[in-house]
């Protein structure tokens, strides 16, 4: 088959789940044999390709300034979706399936506006699906009305749709949807127990990811600041990289928590790995999460989770109180702080226990069985199967 898979940004140049499954399917749908062409955003310098085996890797436009202040900026997402109708104007019919990212949602429109024209089958991967309410709250009452208008229309135009969690699944439907998404099982793509030599640090806490506003990672910084009044012997190591960074580089300083806090920067996925596995736990204050891969990369290094409960939050479907990690009601300093002591306290037998919940659910939360169910769902397509119900514009 001939497919076109549509994301503005690309793993490893920019790092998050997102970034992850389509690279991971990309090199999955190549192994297979099919042709697969990866329209992106190019994050990197020029004369310094990226490359991914057996993937045709099309960069249609630089891509400048993503974030403007504490949200994304309108015009990378708005150029590339121009950048994806010029292209699949002229190029459109030589695929079978068009598979784009939900967000940006301008690449949604171009691709089922020129459906027809190319002929191809429109699939979306729908990671997050936001409330109005949740959109005026990032946005801005006029700016998040119109966001949230275009995520409706994207979400009404006919496709194949595909959810990394139960909450985005059921948003979906209740915003719009006149089908019934898939979702997907599983992301995890690494290996148990690669690391598994590691000397485990009782009182290490590490986070991972990006330094942006939703990921709060000052809440974290302030409920370990907490947590460290009953377990002073306790350190923290903060990986990643975003425009937050600076601002949690001065408010380590502010607390007092040089001694105890490491903002140590982007880092090779083994060096975070190998932090992961020899921690006493992962921990992310993040308020909205559309999956929540890091707590299933931590399990499968024996490491528990610490997470924040919230309506946008999908990374607590993924941790069990008490089996594989805690689960903290709010952000609020106190509250992180408890369930880090609550983690840290369980030592050894929260970890054995936390392996043994990856081992149960493993199955479920490998990245194969998502990769067989898309893979399976355009070959049936191929040939007329009817898998998918079709929704009329």
């Amino acid at each position: 088959m001939r497919i076109c898979l549509v994301y503005d940004h690309l793993f490893p140049q920019t790092v998050g789940g997102a970034e992850r499954w389509m690279r991971d399917l990309a090199l999955r749908l190549a192994a297979a044999g099919h042709d697969v062409d990866y329209l992106t955003l190019r994050h990197w310098p020029r004369g310094e390709e990226p490359h991914l085996e057996g993937v045709r890797i099309v960069p249609l436009a630089d891509a400048g300034r993503i974030r403007a202040a504490e949200r994304r900026a309108l015009l990378p997402p708005l150029r590339f979706g121009l950048a994806v109708a010029r292209y699949l104007a002229a190029h459109g019919s030589a695929y079978d399936v068009v598979h784009t990212a939900s967000f940006p949602y301008f690449p949604v429109l171009a691709a089922a506006g020129l459906r027809r024209r190319g002929g191809y089958e429109l699939v979306v991967d729908w990671h997050e699906v936001w409330t109005r309410e949740y959109w005026r709250r990032y946005a801005g009452r006029g700016a998040g009305t119109a966001g949230w208008l275009v995520q409706r229309k994207c979400i009404r135009v006919a496709h194949t749709a595909y959810c990394m969690s139960q909450l985005h699944a059921r948003r979906l439907v209740t915003e719009g949807y006149r089908g019934t998404p898939t979702v997907l099982p599983g992301l995890y793509a690494g290996s148990a127990g690669r690391v598994a030599d590691v000397q485990v640090d009782p009182a290490l806490v590490v986070y991972a990811g990006r330094h942006v506003p939703e990921k709060r990672v000052d809440a974290l910084v302030r409920g370990f600041a907490r947590a460290l009044t009953g377990h002073p012997e306790l350190q923290l190591e903060i990986y990643g990289d975003g425009p937050e960074r600076t601002r949690i580089d001065a408010l380590v300083r502010e607390l007092g928590l040089a001694s105890a806090v490491r903002v140590l920067g982007q880092r090779t996925e083994q060096e975070v790995a190998e932090a992961m596995a020899r921690s006493a736990c992962v921990a992310t204050a993040s308020e909205r999460e559309g999956y929540g891969l890091v707590v299933v990369e931590a399990a499968a290094l024996g490491t528990p989770s610490v997470v924040v409960a919230g309506p946008e939050n999908a990374a607590t479907e993924l941790v069990r109180e008490g089996v594989n990690g805690a689960v903290a009601e709010s952000s609020a300093p106190d509250r992180i702080a408890a369930a880090l002591t609550r983690v840290v306290d369980a030592g050894p037998t929260l970890r054995t226990s936390t392996a043994r919940w990856f081992a149960d659910n493993r199955s479920q939360l490998e990245i194969e069985r998502s990769l067989d169910l898309v893979l399976e769902g355009y070959e049936r397509q191929s040939v007329g199967a009817g898998l998918y119900s079709r929704t009329p514009f």
